[in-house]
């Protein structure tokens, strides 16, 4: 069992006899307080899908909740769910759109290592890979000579999501995202 301090986005917990996924984490240092840090975690449960905000002392225990995570890839889109496909046994897994509204931005039908959270035969949510490589869609015109150290401008990609790029990048050009940070790395190797 891991103490709060350790536990990460995406981990699923078991608490209050509920099956929850870590979605943030806060930390804070209380002044005047011995002891450790406090971590404010927002959490969804999985079964309802409802956000439950809780904290914890560093020192908190908690249980790892019993979970599997499938290597899927994006399918295709059907109604309010989006269906994803288990690399191994072709099995469709459907996410409802609002519990994966954070995630969905970084995956499309090429994304790769994208795990499907499976907790007692149900998908419950994505884990994502640490990097993906997605097309801009719209950006201001590059500027000819433009270091990559020089200021950014926001790029639309092709999944919707708004990231900030150097003034070098164009539309039409592939980019790698970190996607703890939501961040742009680089170009993607051709």
């Amino acid at each position: 069992m891991p103490k709060a301090s350790e536990v990460k986005k995406g981990t699923a917990i078991e608490f209050n006899s509920r099956v929850l996924v870590v979605k943030d984490i806060v930390r804070s240092v209380p002044q005047g307080r011995a002891g450790g840090s406090l971590y404010r975690m927002r959490l969804y449960d999985v079964v309802t899908g409802s956000k439950v905000d809780e904290t914890f002392k560093d020192s908190d225990m908690l249980k790892l909740a019993d979970l599997i995570r499938r290597e899927s890839m994006f399918s295709y889109i059907d109604g309010e769910e989006y269906v994803f496909m288990d690399n191994e046994d072709y099995t469709p897994y459907n996410l409802n759109k609002e519990a994966i509204s954070e995630e969905i931005l970084f995956v499309n039908e090429e994304t790769q290592g994208v795990h499907v959270i499976v907790i007692d035969g149900a998908p419950v949510g994505l884990d994502l890979p640490s990097s993906v490589e997605l097309v801009v869609e719209e950006t201001d015109p590059s500027i000819k000579g433009a270091s990559a150290s020089a200021r950014s401008k926001p790029a639309r990609l092709s999944t919707g999501l708004i990231i900030q790029v150097p003034e070098h990048i164009s539309t039409g050009d592939r980019i790698r995202i970190n996607t703890a940070e939501q961040k742009f790395m680089g170009r993607a190797e051709k």
